[in-house]
């Protein structure tokens, strides 16, 4: 099988589960720092286990980063039964991994997890004795929880470490560790966002069809996501100015001028606050009218 989603949303977790529930051997391979020689081990074991009537599951996290030599290798073990492969993923298993891995697995999607789910753990967490945090006395304003939950967006991982660093760096009091919305704050900081090279070109195109597809909401959630990533917003207002022309045109001259003013408008006040012309400018040129016909006459006078 391979569990696929983003994430803190239990694969790991449901894969444990699992193998504790039929009583099977349970081994935890990261395709970052396995290779070949480790798979092998792996399938060694499992054949002794098996002598003595015991199945071995195998825990691939981060599967798409094997390559097809590393895939290959486990592939006999996968069809003859020896081993009960379970792949977890937070990357599209379609388009990141070998075929031959994902032709003989089933792929669950894993959704992340309701705000009520990550509220329901955190408090779980805070009561529980033997597993949380009961024998510390945490108490929790509403607000506070509520912030880590919002921040944690379905990753309860990411919630319960924010959980257990602000029990952990709170004095306790006469009432015991008492967790105000400014300790939450401190403790859960803005999640971090994955922006790769592949990514960020991905992203960048994506903001670039929505400037050409009239798409103002698409273009507005690329545009503050490259932002987010740590794109230069410089970068980004020579794509607006570049399409106001490419795909407006004529058709609506404003909008160059305001692309333009919204290029200045960075040089002169810089961000956090040029992030609105830099926003006008994306909604004008979403909302225009489009036409071609600048670029096609260019394109028609340089083949000449």
């Amino acid at each position: 099988s391979i569990f696929y989603g983003p994430p803190g949303c239990g694969k790991t977790t449901l894969a444990s589960i699992i193998a504790g529930t039929t009583h099977s051997a349970f081994v935890q391979l990261n395709a970052v720092t396995s290779g070949v020689a480790d798979v092998r081990k792996v399938i060694a074991d499992a054949q002794e286990r098996r002598a003595y009537g015991q199945s071995t599951y195998l825990l691939l996290d981060e599967c798409h980063r094997w390559n097809k030599a590393q895939s290959d290798s486990i592939l006999p073990a996968i069809e003859e039964g020896l081993i009960r492969f379970i792949g977890s993923t937070t990357e599209n298993p379609m388009i990141s991994m070998t075929p031959a891995i994902v032709s003989r697995c089933r792929v669950f999607a894993f959704r992340p997890l309701t705000d009520q789910n990550v509220r329901a753990i955190l408090l779980s967490a805070i009561a529980d004795r033997e597993r949380g945090l009961g024998d510390m006395n945490v108490h929790i304003d509403v607000d506070a929880l509520s912030h880590i939950v919002r921040v944690a967006n379905g990753d309860v991982r990411s919630a319960l470490n924010a959980l257990e660093l602000a029990a952990l760096t709170t004095p306790t009091g006469r009432d015991g560790i008492h967790i105000t919305l400014s300790v939450a704050e401190e403790s859960i900081q803005k999640p971090v966002v994955r922006c790769d090279d592949t990514l960020f070109y991905d992203m960048l195109s994506a903001f670039c069809k929505s400037l050409r597809g009239s798409d103002s909401d698409a273009a507005l959630f690329w545009f503050s996501r490259l932002l987010y990533a740590g794109a230069d917003p410089r970068m980004l207002a020579r794509r607006i100015i570049a399409h106001a022309s490419e795909d407006v045109g004529l058709a609506n001259p404003i909008a160059m001028l305001q692309a333009v003013a919204a290029g200045q408008a960075l040089e002169l006040i810089g961000m956090p606050e040029a992030r609105l012309p830099l926003s006008q400018a994306i909604i004008a040129i979403c909302e225009s009218p489009k036409s071609n016909s600048v670029v096609c006459a260019i394109d028609a006078a340089m083949a000449d």
